[in-house]
């Protein structure tokens, strides 16, 4: 049914619960997967008139979202090769996540967006997640959706 499914991960605890779901899922449709870690952009420090000698350049920071993106991913990679599901990972840079993994999705020709929801009850139902929202909101592709009904320990 489906062939190739985009999981993303933020390297929380709830993330790589539901990326654990999602492999388990590819593995039951045959699918592959593309595991997707999205950086916030580099910021220019604001109201500074002098970058401080600390502050790391533009570079270093994406080396270090780079190496940061990587660890992240390794957790999917490595279920996925436990499990024999073929995958592979990128790491990518955007400030309006969402609208960066409905994009990637679509460049990658991923026919389902596998995301995790935090499994509140009460009023916190209604917030499923801005990020996760708004996919489901942008996206034209399938979205499903993994209720984390245990709060992970982290």
């Amino acid at each position: 049914m489906y062939q190739r499914i985009l999981m993303t991960t933020d390297g929380s605890a709830v993330s790589n619960m539901t990326a654990c779901a999602g492999v388990t899922f590819a593995e039951q449709m045959g699918a592959e997967v593309l595991a997707l870690f999205v950086a916030p952009e580099y910021q220019y420090p604001v109201y500074v008139e002098i970058i401080p000698p600390n502050y790391p350049s533009e570079e270093e920071y994406k080396a270090a979202m780079q190496t940061a993106g990587a660890e992240h991913l390794q957790a999917i990679i490595d279920a996925c090769t436990k499990r024999g599901v073929k995958c592979s990972g990128m790491t990518v840079f955007s400030d309006r996540t969402a609208l960066k993994i409905v994009e990637v999705a679509v460049e990658n020709a991923c026919d389902l967006i596998f995301m995790g929801s935090h499994g509140r009850s009460g009023w916190g139902q209604l917030l499923l997640g801005s990020v996760t929202s708004k996919v489901l909101s942008h996206s034209k592709l399938p979205v499903l959706v993994h209720r984390l009904i245990e709060k992970p320990t982290d």
